[in-house]
């Protein structure tokens, strides 16, 4: 021990400790009892979670530290003080391997609960005087989740049981030390049953094992109990019959199948002879139908045949997908086809996933559809068709159209781990696609559109009632995305997105971050990054350098080197709306100075 580290550090106990519960998936605790009473444990909270908990010797209160599962690692979460201290002397297991010469196995309970758990605890001696006991704590819930994973067989099942039939440990692939143990296994009464029934025949103290037969329900099992080291417990395998007797009669049904066919073969051949021009045509008017089911609309095809009643139902099927061709146009066909590949049920439900939305809209939509009247349709759709196209090209999922809003995400319903950076890349698309292809306005200028990305866990899924769904997302990561498409129009930028977005993609975009912005609706204040470019395109503009020293200074209230960064990065980028509006604000705080209480956030007075 005192090779590897000072029993008496804390911090280096905890991150040996962590990491061994993070390498080891059956370990419940890793515990240090010191002889003085003081106590230090790392206890898995289930998959998700860890704490580790420390008690001082003669103290009544014990320090707790959480740390939450986060992507294969563990990230500290929050440190509370609770009462009542949980002393290592008080713990039986501490008190018997305190006076042992040796590691040793024994049977306790966690503190202030009846579930079981298996301790290996032994003494620890540095320079040959005794500091304490280490502990690992194994609980049974554990045990459970491993006989769930033990391959006895397609039905058979593994139980550990006391010596009076009361279960100790039963597959459940869901029990840990958070989730109780679920012990409604279908085989589970079978196995008491035979430990009961063998009162006299065996003894789970002699270590031999004993086989027995039981019939229940029509069917029979094979159980056989073998002792384990712990005093009293058993480990119960139970095996249906029909498990090993299953491939003799598998091989009998089999040779009584072929004679069967042998005889029937020159009916069968003579009758397929006679049916081929039905089973032909057939199968061809099936293959159009899973060509319907898939939604390849474009896929179907009529089919001639000999039989009237099939020629019919090849047309009415080719009908069927013309239909439904024409009204595919009100709804987004890719995501219908996504949906059915991915199998998800047309019913309400939904998941939390990680996710990027996009939010697109017009500048001066309301004034040009004024002006305009019904020739806006064709703007409009102009517009739609080359935001659809790009969204699409980058695998985004198109939600829903909103006048001349759109709105799109990334992540679902297939899983995407790149769904930042390619939202990222269809927004930057999506301009350069408009200004390519020239859609001006009545005036001859250039149309116009504020974008707004976000990304974070959002709830995905089929919204709405039994007779009406949508499969959309919702959440205050999409809220996020709706207000800053919005808050374009406070810095006369095109492209905003939010600081989840930019810690994904900053290394495949190039983004300057505008300010720290309290968006409609929310009290706190995020970071907001303008996209400038895709990072494969060229290097960082050298504007960028100034602006982001000018926000710097701004944040600690230096205005006046502020408003001279900010003006240098406007000698280098003319007409740049997001410095001249910093200046601007510099100069209204050198005149009249905000509160001390001001952190640097605008507020977004409108959505």
């Amino acid at each position: 021990m005192r090779h590897v580290l000072d029993i008496r550090e804390s911090n280096k106990l905890e991150f040996v400790f962590l990491s061994q519960l993070q390498s080891q998936p059956t370990i419940s605790w890793v515990v240090f009892g010191r002889s003085d009473g003081a106590f230090f444990g790392a206890h898995k909270l289930g998959d998700s979670a860890i704490e580790m908990i420390n008690v001082s010797a003669g103290q009544t209160k014990q320090s707790i530290e959480r740390y939450d599962a986060v992507d294969g690692d563990f990230e500290f979460k929050d440190k509370i003080t609770r009462d009542g201290a949980d002393l290592a002397k008080d713990r039986e297991w501490f008190r018997d391997a305190i006076e042992a010469e040796g590691p040793q196995f024994s049977v306790t309970t966690r503190p202030g609960d009846k579930r079981l758990a298996v301790v290996f605890a032994g003494p620890v001696d540095v320079d040959g005087k005794r500091h304490g006991v280490l502990a690992i704590i194994i609980e049974l819930a554990r045990v459970s989740r491993y006989l769930s994973q033990l391959t006895t067989g397609k039905s058979a099942g593994a139980f550990i049981l006391d010596r009076d039939g009361e279960v100790v440990a039963a597959p459940d692939a869901n029990a840990d030390e958070v989730t109780e143990l679920n012990s409604n296994h279908p085989l589970l009464p079978i196995a008491v049953s035979a430990l009961t029934g063998s009162r006299g025949k065996y003894d789970a103290e002699s270590g031999q094992p004993y086989r027995s037969r039981i019939e229940r329900g029509g069917d029979a099992y094979e159980v056989v109990l073998n002792p384990l080291s712990l005093p009293g417990w058993s480990l119960a395998t139970v095996v249906p019959e029909s498990e090993f007797l299953g491939p003799v009669k598998k091989t009998i049904r089999e040779l009584v199948i072929g004679l069967a066919i042998l005889i029937a073969v020159a009916g069968l051949l003579s009758a397929w002879l006679a049916q081929r021009t039905i089973a032909m045509p057939l199968l061809k008017v099936v293959s159009e139908v899973k060509h319907v089911e898939r939604f390849e609309l474009d896929d179907v095809k009529r089919h001639r045949s000999r039989l009237t009643e099939l020629e019919n139902l090849s047309a009415a099927i080719a009908d069927m997908a013309g239909g439904l061709s024409a009204f595919r146009k009100y709804i987004p066909a890719d995501l219908v086809r996504s949906l059915i590949k991915e199998g998800i049920e047309t019913k309400p439900g939904g998941s939390i996933r990680p996710m990027t939305v996009l939010f697109a809209d017009v500048a001066g939509f309301t004034g040009l559809s004024e002006r305009l009247g019904d020739r806006i349709i064709p703007l409009l759709s102009r517009y739609l068709d080359l935001m659809s196209a790009e969204i699409s090209l980058h695998h985004g999922t198109i939600d829903k159209f909103i006048g001349d809003a759109v709105m799109a995400f990334w992540g679902a319903p297939a899983s995407n781990p790149d769904h930042a950076a390619e939202a990222c890349r269809a927004a930057w698309a999506s301009q350069r696609a408009l200004h390519k292809n020239g859609i001006l306005d009545e005036n001859g200028e250039p149309l116009r559109i504020r974008i707004g990305i976000n990304s974070g866990d959002m709830l995905v899924g089929n919204i709405g009632s039994a007779v009406r769904l949508n499969y959309t997302v919702i959440g205050d990561a999409v809220n996020i995305a709706s207000r800053l498409e919005g808050a374009n129009k406070l810095y006369g930028t095109e492209i905003i997105i939010g600081e989840e977005t930019f810690r994904q993609a900053s290394t495949q975009i190039h983004a300057r971050e505008l300010d720290t912005l309290a968006v409609y609706g929310r009290a706190g204040g995020i970071k907001i990054y303008e996209l400038i470019g895709l990072a494969n395109e060229g290097d960082l503009p050298a504007w960028m350098i100034p602006y982001a020293e000018g926000l710097a200074a701004y944040r600690t209230r230096n205005f006046e080197s502020a408003i001279e960064c900010f003006g240098r990065a406007l000698s280098l980028r003319p007409h740049d709306p997001p410095s001249e509006i910093m200046i601007q604000r510099c100069r209204e705080f050198v005149a009249s100075p905000p509160p001390q209480d001001w952190r640097g956030t605008a507020i977004a007075e409108n959505k």
